[in-house]
């Protein structure tokens, strides 16, 4: 072959590879040979068919399609002949999505259990058109494997089919007959809720958020596969916001549930006859919900800034109250250190006078005399004002007349100008207390020796049990506080962890049943679904920062007096520990931050977040209260913070493993007794009790239980007499019927909410000491100073309305998220905040006004000696 002819060759051979490759013929199916009809169909025309294995039946319709109007096109099916195991099939091509189903249309249930529906109809997607006006083509095929089958087909057009903002649509679905609409965002329309309801329960629903995209999903075994979903009963309400559909329209999507299981509705009974396969569908004939839905523009974000803007000034306000009061504080306090002073040396002179004109009196005397009532006694207010907040720098007093005071007993002198400790004289008085020489007995056993000394009296003092050095006892109580924040840090960042992810999950696959929200209310905010039950809680965090600075400023000015070596914050009043204060104004700050997390996706498993450190600040009001009058025997941080944990502990086991289990609530029960029997018991003996005999060595040993018997048997059947302690007898019985009677209830009813049971225990055992202690101060001769009185009086005023809004129950994570949203309803402040979030703010103010009320209860005592304020 030459150079040319192979060139050519070459040439040839490149072009044939590449030129495409020859058509591949189709070959021929099985069926192929079946008959093909087609025919021009009508819309809203019922035609009433048949198909076999040989037959193909092909329905042409074709519509005008207009860019700024959409229509819906429904078509539905219904076969009439009962071929379940040969089902006719039907397809639907249309420009861009294809819809195919079967019929009898079988959905699965919980166990994979059947269903079967002869009647189905469908909404076809609506492709998108850039032309004004456009015609558009979709086909039905009809086919089957069948020897006979006939239906009836039918295809119209749906009624308002885009929604419009603020009108109701009724309408009608079922499992197999599902139904969607489509809504366009208005220009200044930011944001948007949509609101579907029903009259019944049952049939369980899902009400979807979908993107304007092809195919649609919505059936019961798809619906959750894109886009936002929750179940519904009788409600739903889902906020969509326009950043987050680029078409700025979506479809709103209901289905029908082939199951009530899920909305909390028993489960249909299963028919088996015998002949029937365990396989075989079961029908559901007419299982058909009526719902209406509204789509109503959502909030503004200047509704947003104004309801941010109004929480702030609630409780910025009250730090602008805390300097008003504490300047009108420092002013009263100049001007009664300036009359104190005036009629120091009006006494004096007075005095000296006197003694000038007695000629049987020596200079001595005359010294002597001039001192007998000191300066610090004398119509003098305490060493620093007691008021709400004080920031003064505190009434510089004498303290040359300390020594005298505390070396006449015979002194008679008053506080703040009203109450005389004559009064009281009646009253054993004890030793004074420059006798007591201080040790360092931190506990309950280091102090038993000084319990054994005073036994025998009838009535014990403060100065008995405030011995111990200040500086002990100072690092004492500084462990509360050291401890709570450091169990805040460790138990708070994991919680922020769980709850960020929990969010996430929700933003993710947009099942809207994880989290329980007051849907009718819950503004979103970036990441955020309820952000109004976010900022709600800012309340708990800046009060509890002000009570923090209240204290500050109180131990600031207690130190200034005991440097100074005032004789009020020396020898007088209640003993100054404030460990426990800044516990309970942390306790409370973190109570903001937890339930802010927890409001960021509340559920069953989560809500411990929400109630720990109320069990937390229950628990350290009771020990303040008792610290008052106890100061060197309180309870130590580490066995209070153990006991609190334990609370914690029985808590979760309760959420967990409570409902219904008659074991736990019989252990709880008899817990809740013994508890409740050994904290009379110390409260009755004040402590000085033991269950181990004398000399044992040990706390409890085996005869504890004859001592017990027989300590009954003498006291209360062979020698009956009447309680040493009546007051405090009376207050424990009505103590432990109250709590007998809760462990009763308890044990009989078996709350599903365990966790608000729990607290409900401990906050109904607070408010009972709290009355224990205010009832034994009245009766002691003490009395309640203004500031007290009206803070004890506006916080139960502001307490009563807070349980109103906490009672009302827009959620609740012991049922379904379908039923929990029927407790939703409606904004009722500013189109911003529901029922909860005023509990939130009235709460906040309700523990901040208590603390206050824990704070300043025993003013009175400011200038009273310790060995005259009694024990109980």
């Amino acid at each position: 072959m030459s150079g040319a002819g192979a060139a050519v060759l070459g040439w040839a051979l490149l072009a044939g590879a590449l030129l495409p490759p020859p058509p591949v013929l189709p070959q021929p199916l099985p069926h192929d040979d079946r008959d093909v009809h087609q025919k021009e169909a009508q819309f809203n025309t019922t035609y009433i068919d048949w198909v076999d294995a040989n037959l193909l039946n092909i329905y042409a319709f074709n519509h005008s399609v207009r860019r700024n109007r959409t229509e819906g096109v429904r078509v539905s099916v219904n076969v009439l002949s009962d071929h379940k195991d040969r089902p006719v099939l039907f397809v639907v091509r249309q420009k861009e999505a294809v819809v195919s189903f079967q019929v009898p249309l079988i959905l699965r249930g919980l166990y994979q259990r059947k269903y079967a529906y002869q009647e189905v109809s469908r909404t076809l997607c609506q492709p998108q058109t850039k032309a004004e006006v456009e015609t558009q083509h979709f086909y039905v095929d009809v086919s089957t494997l069948s020897l006979n089958a006939s239906y009836q087909l039918r295809v119209t057009r749906v009624e308002n089919f885009v929604l419009r903002t603020n009108e109701r649509f009724s309408f009608n679905a079922t499992a197999a007959q599902p139904q969607y609409f489509k809504y366009e965002f208005p220009e200044e329309v930011d944001s948007v809720i949509v609101k579907v309801t029903s009259a019944m329960a049952f049939p369980c629903s899902v009400i979807s958020i979908q993107d304007i995209l092809c195919p649609v999903y919505d059936l019961d075994n798809n619906v959750a596969f894109i886009g936002m979903y929750q179940t519904m009963t009788k409600k739903a309400a889902i906020t969509v916001q326009k950043k987050d559909f680029p078409s700025h329209s979506f479809y709103v999507v209901v289905v029908v549930k082939t199951e009530d299981e899920a909305c909390g509705g028993p489960l249909p009974y299963y028919p088996l006859s015998k002949d029937a396969s365990p396989d075989e569908p079961v029908d559901q004939h007419n299982r058909q919900k009526r719902l209406e839905v509204m789509v109503s523009p959502a909030i503004t974000s200047e509704a947003y800034v104004r309801s941010v803007l109004f929480c702030l000034g609630i409780f910025l306000s009250f730090y602008i109250l805390t300097l008003l009061i504490a300047c009108w504080e420092s002013c009263r306090s100049g001007t009664n250190g300036l009359t104190a002073a005036s009629l120091s040396r009006q006494h004096k002179r007075k005095g000296l006078l006197a003694a000038m004109d007695s000629p049987s009196l020596d200079t001595a005397s005359l010294l002597g005399h001039s001192r007998s009532i000191p300066d610090s006694f004398l119509n003098h207010g305490p060493y620093d004002s007691y008021g709400y907040g004080s920031f003064g720098n505190g009434s510089s007093s004498s303290t040359e007349g300390i020594t005298d005071s505390l070396a006449s007993a015979e002194v008679s002198y008053s506080y703040v100008g009203e109450r005389s400790l004559e009064n009281v004289a009646s009253r054993p008085r004890l030793d004074s207390l420059s006798s007591v020489e201080e040790d360092d007995y931190d506990t309950l056993a280091d102090i038993d020796y000084d319990k054994n000394v005073i036994r025998t009296k009838q009535y014990l003092c403060v100065a008995d049990l405030a011995r111990k050095d200040k500086r002990v006892l100072r690092k004492k109580y500084q462990i509360y506080f050291w401890n709570i924040a450091t169990i805040a840090v460790f138990y708070a960042l994991p919680v922020i962890q769980l709850v960020i992810t929990y969010q996430t999950v929700v933003n993710v696959t947009g099942n809207q049943d994880i989290c329980y929200y007051n849907f009718l209310c819950a503004h979103p905010l970036g990441n955020l679904s309820a952000f109004n039950n976010i900022l709600s809680n800012l309340g708990y965090v800046l009060l509890g920062l002000l009570f923090l600075l209240i204290i500050l400023q109180r131990e600031i000015n207690y130190n200034r007096a005991l440097l100074r070596n005032d004789a009020h914050a020396l020898e007088c009043g209640i003993p100054k520990h404030f460990g426990l204060f800044y516990a309970m104004g942390t306790a409370l700050m973190m109570e903001g931050l937890l339930s802010a997390c927890y409001h960021v996706c509340p559920n069953y498993t989560n809500f411990q977040f929400d109630t720990s450190f109320m069990y937390m600040i229950a628990g350290l009001c009771m020990l303040k209260l008792y610290q008052k009058r106890h100061p060197d025997i309180n309870a130590s941080a580490y066995s209070a913070y153990a006991c609190l944990a334990l609370v914690i502990f029985f808590s979760v086991v309760g959420v967990v493993f409570g409902k219904g289990n008659t074991a736990f609530w019989i252990v709880f029960s008899v817990i809740h007794i013994v508890a409740t029997l050994l904290l009379s018991t110390q409260l009755y003996y004040m402590g000085r009790w033991k269950l181990g005999e004398e000399g044992t060595g040990s706390e409890v040993d085996s005869g504890i239980l004859r001592r017990i018997l027989h300590v009954l048997y003498t006291d209360c059947v062979r020698q009956c007499s009447g309680p040493m302690y009546v007051d405090r007898m009376v207050l424990l019985v009505m103590g432990n019927i109250i709590n007998w009677s809760l462990a009763a209830y308890g044990l009989i009813v078996r709350p599903n909410d365990f966790a608000s049971y729990l607290l409900a225990i401990g906050i109904c055992n607070l408010l009972l000491y709290f009355a224990f202690y205010i009832i034994m101060k009245l009766r002691s001769g003490e009395r309640i100073k203004l500031i007290p009185l009206l803070c004890i009086i506006s916080t139960s005023v502001v307490w009563g309305f807070a349980l109103f809004f906490f009672f009302q129950g827009l959620s609740t994570w012991q049922k379904t998220p379908a039923e929990s949203r029927e407790h939703n309803r409606d904004c009722i402040l500013l189109d911003f905040f529901d029922d909860h979030d005023i509990w939130h703010f009235l709460s906040s103010i309700a523990m901040f006004g208590s603390f206050l009320v824990l704070l300043t209860l025993d003013d009175d005592l400011d200038c009273v000696q310790r060995d005259k304020i009694y024990v109980f």
